[in-house]
């Protein structure tokens, strides 16, 4: 289960999931951080286990922007966020 919402560096973040998650007009994603809303949105529709997963890869991107990284390479946020994920969950760190 997500949390509702997750303080990144004194800054609160809404987590929602939602039917369709949408960045530049493109319905295609799994989620994604908008960091002016402050908030964390996740398609409905994806297994529990991987909503925890694009959760944390989200919140990988809420971390790095809060400590002042403003380009995020992709495939570093994917490689950490599916570390940290198995991390958390191998290690019964509640979400």
């Amino acid at each position: 289960m997500l949390p509702v919402e997750v303080k990144v560096a004194g800054v609160t973040y809404k987590v929602s999931e939602k039917e369709y998650v949408e960045i530049n007009d493109n319905k295609n994603y799994a989620g994604s951080c908008c960091y002016n809303d402050s908030e964390i949105t996740v398609l409905n529709t994806l297994s529990d286990t991987r909503k925890e997963q694009v959760f944390v890869h989200e919140l990988v991107h809420a971390i790095l922007m809060e400590a002042g990284y403003d380009d995020h390479d992709e495939d570093q946020v994917n490689r950490i966020g599916i570390v940290l994920h198995q991390v958390l969950r191998d290690n019964n760190l509640k979400f």
